[in-house]
This record gives structure tokens, sequence and C-alpha cells, in this order.
């Protein structure tokens, strides 16, 4: 016979504090004895996460966690997602929403409804969404049969959901929220009243974006700004993608699955090139513009995009010269810190900006100048004598981290400076829910990229990809919407042919690994598509910049 000590078991959490409790008890307890009370998304426990629905059977440490957190931002996100879908329903029937690609602070997405949505349509979402998180709405989680969900998406109408299903494994997570049943591909909160904080912007046209806090927001609500040419360069790739018949990722794997994919592979390649061509038609018709600003996120392309457009502009008849800010970095010994005392190679101190203006005004005058060289393993500037001097047809282009930034060529007038944005918004979605994250398609690209040129386990790039984050939050994306032009780096292909790099190395990642949890969040992700070889890629394509296998290999 058990005694009432063999039901009692010990939980130690908030870094030190341990408390008894009955075996048995959910985390949504034990929860109200933490700091996190009231704000807990979930629990971490030997690197998993779990529910505050499970329930605790041993003793054992373990961590809450809130939007602060990486885990906690994307169930507060996906949570925010299925309250506006159900108010959104729940005031307008017969509607439905499709939710397209993140935005700096929140989330681009559009109504489909016959008639306009008006201002005061909007009240009335925003206020049935307070109202379902004031009344503490459950999320219920079920798992169904494989075919009992391609059922009931097919009777939903949501055929490309029906069709994701299809290549999963037999049991098919799905929450419910009132009435409705979908999925986000990430856990959802206990119940509503742990989102606090969202809000509405309204741009015309049943065109919504949607805020919430994150990781990078300490918790808080971002003010939004608005970035039209974001906005703007998504549209394009999303109507190109439809025109094609292939919006979701379910039409690109038939793709693969009819052998149809090579000619979808060209079309998508020319598409970028199509977009580099443009930038050097506005580049050309700005003659007075010397200065060609290139800036962009960690795994971008910037090396590629920078090349062609060299290309393009020397076809054109012009002398491209490029210059990348990283040779100017200071030395390592004036190099600023961080907060953790490590080299902040992101910030823009981090750059000699004396002697790259310095330089820069030089060329202006028609004077030859030596540019440097950044040897990464002394932590010194070398000269090499690569010399260069301004010709009557020379156009100089500057890619690098802060080159948006007019505090990093204080020097050089604004009228010479022409600034283009690279980022790839890939426009092809999972379903009408569920779109591809941006950064994690940059995060892939930079796991196979770190492990095939620059010797990175998967670890390695997953412990540093947070400070890369932070630095881009800070010094990139502020500055996006002064951009001339953006071009959208992504091929609607290629996540594809990145799988079959990146999944033997998520793969390597254990249990005892921190960073399992998100490895095991992108192999779910990354499950939705099937493989495509590497052989299609023309060698010349800017996914070479991540796999290899380039025309400079």
């Amino acid at each position: 016979m058990k005694s009432e000590k063999d039901d009692t078991i010990k939980i130690t959490f908030d870094k030190n504090k341990t408390v008894q409790v009955k075996r048995g008890t959910t985390y949504l307890n034990i929860s109200e004895l933490s700091t996190f009370k009231e704000r807990a998304l979930g629990v971490i426990k030997n690197n998993e996460i779990f529910s505050l629905s499970d329930r605790a059977i041993e003793d054992e440490t373990i961590e809450f966690f809130d939007a602060r957190s990486i885990e906690g931002a994307k169930i507060y996100k996906a949570a925010v997602k299925f309250i506006f879908e159900v108010a959104l329903k729940t005031i307008i029937p017969n509607s439905d929403v499709h939710y397209l690609h993140s935005v700096p602070g929140g989330m681009l997405c559009e109504v489909e409804y016959k008639d306009t949505l008006t201002i005061d349509d909007l009240s009335r979402i925003k206020q049935e969404m307070a109202s379902i998180i004031d009344h503490n709405e459950p999320f219920i989680k079920y798992n169904i049969s494989k075919k009992d969900a391609i059922k009931f998406y097919k009777e939903n109408g949501t055929l490309e959901k029906a069709a994701n299903v299809n290549i999963y494994d037999n049991i098919v997570t799905i929450y419910k929220l009132k009435k409705y049943l979908n999925y986000y591909y990430v856990n959802m909160p206990y119940s509503t009243k742990y989102i606090k904080q969202f809000d509405i912007k309204y741009l015309g046209d049943n065109r919504i974006v949607l805020l919430y806090p994150s990781n990078f927001t300490n918790g808080r609500l971002p003010e939004y700004v608005h970035h039209e040419n974001i906005i703007k360069s998504f549209y394009e790739g999303q109507t190109w993608l439809k025109r094609l018949n292939t919006p979701y990722v379910s039409d690109l794997n038939n793709l693969v699955a009819t052998d149809k994919i090579k000619g979808f592979i060209e079309s998508c390649e020319l598409k970028f090139t199509d977009q580099i061509k443009k930038a050097c038609d506005e580049i050309i018709r700005n003659n007075e513009k010397k200065f060609i600003m290139i800036a962009g996120p960690s795994s971008s392309g910037k090396t590629t995009t920078t090349r062609v457009l060299g290309a393009y502009l020397r076809s054109k008849g012009y002398d491209p010269i490029c210059i990348s800010t990283d040779d100017y970095f200071v030395e390592r010994e004036d190099t600023p810190k961080d907060d953790k005392g490590n080299y902040d190679y992101e910030c823009l101190n981090a750059v000699d900006i004396n002697l790259l203006n310095s330089q820069l005004s030089s060329l202006l005058k028609g004077e030859e100048i030596n540019v440097p060289t950044y040897n990464f393993v002394t932590g010194k500037k070398e000269y090499n004598n690569k010399l260069i001097k301004l010709q009557e047809n020379s156009i100089i282009l500057i890619e690098g981290l802060h080159s948006l930034n007019d505090d990093l060529t204080p020097f050089i007038p604004t009228r010479y400076k022409y600034k283009i944005y690279l980022s790839p918004f890939i426009p092809l979605n999972i379903d009408r829910h569920n779109y591809i994250s941006t950064l994690d398609l940059r995060l892939i690209r930079r796991i196979v990229r770190d492990s095939k040129t620059r010797g990175h386990d998967v670890t390695s790039t997953l412990k540093s990809w947070q400070s890369v984050r932070k630095g881009e939050e800070k010094y990139i994306f502020p500055y996006t919407h002064q951009a001339n032009f953006i071009i959208n780096t992504a091929l609607p292909y290629e996540i594809g042919v990145l799988k079959v790099f990146v999944r033997p190395l998520l793969l390597s990642v254990t249990t005892e690994s921190i960073y399992y949890e998100e490895a095991r969040r992108i192999m779910k992700f990354l499950q939705s598509f099937y493989s495509i070889s590497s052989e299609l890629v023309s060698k010349g394509s800017i996914l070479r910049e991540f796999i290899g296998g380039n025309n400079n290999d």
C-alpha cells in the first residue's frame, strides 16, 4: 500500500525554488507558485517543451517561459492568430483570414470577405478578441488520425491543408478554440487569458497587420512602422506565384511529384535576375548616384546579389567597384564589447567610419585609394595594394550591415547614394493560415552555409543566431523603410533543396542539447516539403552561396 509520502514529488523552478506537490499535479497549478504566474506559456523540461496541461510525475527541474523567450514568442504569436480568426468568423460569418507574411513588428494578413471591411468592423473584431481573452477560453488539444484530419479539411474547403496532412505522420495535432478547429505548427497556451497584448492596424482593402510582443520587445507591444516597400515586394512575389498556380507548398510538392520542378526552378531563377535587372535600370536612370548602398540581414544573399548586380552594370558599360564594410572593421583591441563581454561586430562603432569616409571622399575627388582587407584571424586590417580610382564610368557598390544607415557614410552627400535592401520574403505559404517565416528560411540557409564553408556545427550556428538577430533588430530593420529598392532574394523552391543538406545536421542535435527543441521544430517544419536535388540548381544561383558548388568553387 502506497504511503502519502510516495505520492509527493519535488519540483524545482525559478532557478532554485523547490516545492513539494502531489504526483500528477499539472504544470498550470505549479505555475501559480512561480514568478511566471499569469504569464507562463509553457514549460521546458530536459530541453523539451511541455504544455501547462501536462502533469509532473517525478522529482524534476523545470523552467517556465513567457513571450519574452524565443519559444514563448512563437506560441504567443500563434495564439493571437487563432484568437483573431475566431473573432473574425464570429463577427463576420462566411469570412476567412489568410496569414501572408511577417513584417517588422507584426504579421501581414488579408481577410477573405465579399465586402470591404470598415473601421467599425475592425473595432468590433478587436472587441471580440478582448472578450475571448477576458473569458479565459481554453485551447483544447486533440490528436486525431491522418484520415480524419484529411476528411475534416476537405469538408471545410481547405484543400491545401488536406494535401499537407497527407505526408505527415499518422497522428495529426489540432486545437479547438470555442467551436473552431485549427493548427499553427506550435503548441498553444493553456488558455486565452495569457494573451495580454495585441493590436490591429488596418491598411485598407481588407489588409491588416497584427501586432504582438516578441522576445525582442521584452514582452511589450511594438510600435508599428509601416514598410510599404517590403509589403509591395511580398505582394509582387505572391501575385507571380499565383499566376504559376503555385501559392502553397502542396502545389510545389505536386511539381516535384510530376517531374515538372525543373521548369519551375528555371522560372524562379529568371524572376530573381529580373529583379536585379530592374535595380540596375533604376540606378542608371538615377545617373547621379555613385554609391550603391546594399544591406540585408544574415543569409539574405548579399554576396551573390552584389556580384550579379555588378555584372549587370558592367554589361551596361559601367565599371562596378565592390567594397565590403567588413574590411573596415576597427582593430580587434578597439572593437566594442556587448553586455556579456564579447566582441560586438554588429554595432556601428565596430566599423572604422573615419577611414571608410576618408577613402570614399578621396575617390570622389578623383584620388586613388588602397582598400584594406580585414584579417579575421589576426583581427587587423591588411593592405595588399588593392588600389581603386574612379573612372568616368565607375560606380561603387558598398555592401554591409549598416549600409542603409546614413551614419555609416556621413561625409557622402545623400544625392550620391542609392539604397538597396535585400531579404528573402518567400511568398510561398504552407497553407492559408501558416506562412514560411523569413527567419526560419535565413536560419536554415545559415546552418547549411556554416557547415559547408565555415566548419561550424549546427549547435554553434544556433548558439550565435540570437546574437545575430539582436543586431539585425537594432541596426538593420529600423532603416529598411529608407531603401530606394527592395530585392527579394528568396527562391520559392529552395527549401526543398536545403532540406537535403540541413536534415542530417539537425538530426545530430541530441536531447542533451539546449537547442534540441529548436532543431526538432525546424525538422517538423521541413516535413511539409518534398526533397529537391541540388543538381537542378544552376551554378550561378544565389542558392549556391549556401549549398556550395558555384562558379567560384
